[in-house]
């Protein structure tokens, strides 16, 4: 009677698991999908983000201009300090866009080898 048990439960097991990964299957490109919009919007805040830190530079630089054709010399001090931030930022903007484009690049590859892997018949060993 024990034999039997065992051989019944190993088999529930055996057919039991591939249909356990298959039904898990659908989450797994839903949750790809949800990275791949989450990561874009990130991309459009960072796109956001360098064209207000550039609108800063060149605004920042009519300022120094400005305060140098009046001869205040400590206010265009002040403002080349903003424009060595602005661009600082500006930096961490762009690496922050790499990253995310990466990452985009990534789930996407993901999402495709769900799909494909979803639609292939996979040979079950007897």
């Amino acid at each position: 009677m024990k034999n039997r048990t065992l051989i019944a439960a190993l088999l529930a097991l055996a057919l039991g698991i591939p249909a356990a990964v298959n039904a898990q299957q659908p989450s797994d490109t839903t949750a790809d999908r949800h990275e791949v919009r989450r990561d874009r919007r990130e991309l459009r805040h960072d796109r956001r983000d360098t064209r207000q830190d550039r609108r800063d530079i060149r605004q920042d630089q009519r300022q120094r201009r400005q305060e140098i054709r009046e001869g205040d010399t400590t206010a265009a001090r002040q403002e080349t300090r903003d424009i060595r931030q602005d661009k600082r930022g500006l930096r961490s903007d762009r690496r922050d866009r790499r990253s995310d484009r990466r990452d985009v690049r990534h789930d996407r590859r993901d999402l495709r080898r769900d799909r494909h892997d979803s639609t292939t018949i996979k040979p079950t060993n007897p």
